[in-house]
């Protein structure tokens, strides 16, 4: 390719401020090149808390973000994964601890759906009993906040700790714990997703319906 093709390329694009959702105080998270704006659309950008927040002790927790809208020299994002790194969980674990973890799918108020891994970490090794008895507290606060929430605030629980210390404050009870963290928050469906999936089960089940009634 000569110079001058490639110095046209070049011109051909143009760079978008990456811009991360109101509920992050539309914080600039980078930038990203396209020579169209349908190009940019989709992209997915890992920052990390701490980054967002000044706070360097929140460097062990990543969030990504997916660009869902794109003006002139902006791409406008959504939140979509909330993540501990490995490091950091691997530091949470002494030998001889239990480790309880549960990974459960739920659906906010306003329809969103989102997995979410909460775990805990015991001070010693618990008994099977116990393991169950906490593993049922993460269950039912996981699904109680999900239901009195909408995706945003659930969001805003887990990046400010509000779960985890809900989930602590009644499984210590069972047994001494290290600490609780929420492992990972994934975005699975946005509301008109689950929708469009409702309605498809719905005619599935409506078909399925009919052919009975022909058999009969």
């Amino acid at each position: 390719m000569s110079e001058r093709s490639v110095s046209r390329q070049k011109r051909g694009k143009r760079w978008y401020t990456l811009v991360a959702p109101e509920q992050f105080d539309r914080k600039e998270l980078g930038e990203t090149m396209a020579d169209e704006p349908e190009k940019v659309m989709g992209r997915t950008i890992e920052t990390t808390l701490g980054e967002l927040t000044g706070d360097q002790s929140a460097n062990n927790t990543k969030l990504t973000f997916k660009v869902t809208d794109v003006g002139s020299d902006a791409a406008y994002t959504e939140f979509v994964k909330h993540e501990l790194t490995r490091d950091y969980l691997r530091s949470l674990v002494r030998r001889g601890a239990s480790k309880i973890a549960v990974n459960r799918t739920v659906l906010t108020t306003d329809d969103y759906r989102v997995k979410l891994q909460p775990v805990a970490i015991t001070t010693k090794k618990a008994d099977r009993s116990q393991e169950q008895a906490i593993r049922r507290i993460m269950i039912d606060k996981v699904e109680a906040a999900a239901k009195d929430n909408t995706f945003e605030q659930l969001v805003d629980s887990i990046v400010e700790g509000r779960l985890s210390s809900a989930i602590y404050g009644d499984a210590k009870t069972i047994y001494p714990l290290r600490r609780v963290e929420v492992m990972k928050l994934a975005l699975e469906a946005r509301p008109e997703e689950v929708a469009a999936e409702e309605e498809a089960a719905v005619d599935v089940d409506e078909e399925d319906v009919a052919v009975d009634e022909d058999a009969a």
